[in-house]
């Protein structure tokens, strides 16, 4: 066995109600002003601001609590940079992100630039890498997908640039994840199945990295298991509170191995897709997925192999086999998007390609020269019908 690094600097309360607890418990970071992190309108229809903010307010040792709702499905530097300027302005102490990925990341970025007392422009532009002074950051998910929470990680948006990235480090990995998987009971069919499937890239890909190990690969197969049985009761049966609470659960050890394996050459490929688009990342990953496993396929055969195997508890020995089960899989889901279907054309891969950041040396199929533009074009073309 080889041997291996593990990270998890995350304080970790899972489960029903625990948010009373999670709070009391965390005396030593909910000091003085917090800020809470969120979408446009659904935390708040839904009552969960209302519930962050009182629960915050019975904490003596927390003065004051500003709510900015104005954090995009793709988050925006712009709206980053307008809460970081509030939180600057009023001397924030704590960030909270309420919501899926979107705000939890956004909360991240929020969290670094209050600390450092400036936007994030070159965290974004030239990657700079957020320091010690970064405030302590409070995840609180409420969808089952991203695994933000337990990441190091924060992807936002720059469309004045055309450029979707992160912002990375150790020092942006949340102090404290609340995992409630009530904040999910509410979440419709589309996004239900949209993170769902978000939460089987990242278990498949840090199942394939070139970084995963013993410990992460262990959580990679339970968490397939996982969704594989639970993601397709949701998407018949919404109000399936077991359910809810296997994917938040699954979701919460992507989140772990996120940090600890990354993720392959779907995501760094999502990236431009969701830019020029605007589109879900899950949609974008969607796009792209089967396209990936056609040219990966032969860098980590066994390992694919033994993912078509637990989705469809039948035997995979070749990569017909393993497209069939994920395709299979993906309908049972609503989720078989083609990348025609996110209003991208034949023309357009080269700026993609082009537009595609970061390392891809984590995918064991980037010693292909040409698999970006593989992928992309395998994908577009929609051989799999």
């Amino acid at each position: 066995m080889n041997t291996f690094n593990l990270s998890i600097p995350t304080k970790i309360f899972f489960g029903e109600g625990v948010l009373e607890d999670a709070f009391k418990e965390s005396k030593d970071i909910l000091k003085g002003i917090a800020m809470i992190i969120t979408g446009k309108s659904a935390m708040r229809r839904l009552g969960y601001v209302e519930i962050i903010e009182g629960t915050l307010k019975e904490n003596n040792d927390i003065s004051e609590v500003f709510v900015f709702e104005g954090i995009s499905p793709n988050p925006k530097v712009s709206e980053i940079n307008d809460a970081i300027r509030i939180g600057i302005e009023n001397n924030v102490n704590v960030v909270l992100g309420l919501g899926g990925g979107s705000a939890i990341d956004a909360a991240k970025a929020v969290a670094v630039g209050i600390g450092a007392k400036e936007n994030i422009d070159e965290y974004v532009l030239n990657g700079k890498t957020p320091n010690e002074k970064t405030l302590p950051i409070i995840a609180i998910p409420s969808t089952a997908g991203t695994g933000s929470e337990l990441s190091k990680g924060a992807i936002v948006s720059f469309p004045e640039r055309n450029i979707k990235t992160g912002i990375r480090g150790e020092n942006i990995y949340p102090t404290l994840a609340i995992v409630d998987p009530r904040f999910t009971y509410e979440l419709p069919k589309r996004i239900t199945c949209e993170t769902g499937f978000d939460v089987f890239t990242h278990a498949t890909e840090t199942y394939i990295s070139k970084k995963s190990n013993a410990f992460t690969e262990m959580l990679s197969i339970e968490a397939l298991k996982i969704l594989s049985e639970y993601l397709p009761i949701l998407a018949e049966d919404l109000s399936n509170k077991e359910a809810r609470a296997k994917m938040s659960y699954a979701s919460m050890l992507m989140g772990i191995n996120l940090g600890n394996a990354s993720t392959c050459l779907p995501h760094r490929l999502q990236y431009p897709i969701g830019a020029k688009t605007d589109t879900s990342h899950s949609a974008g990953l969607a796009s792209i997925y089967k396209s990936w496993i056609y040219h990966s396929y032969e860098y980590s055969a066994e390992k694919f192999n033994h993912i078509g195997t637990i989705l469809s508890g039948e035997k995979c020995s070749d990569k017909e086999d393993v497209i069939k089960r994920i395709t299979r899989f993906m309908e049972s889901i609503d989720i078989n998007i083609h990348l025609i279907d996110l209003g991208i054309q034949q023309h357009e891969l080269l700026e993609l390609a082009d537009n595609v950041t970061g390392s891809i040396q984590n995918d064991p199929a980037s010693c292909d020269e040409n698999i970006i533009e593989k992928i992309y074009s395998t994908a577009c073309n929609n051989i799999f019908e």
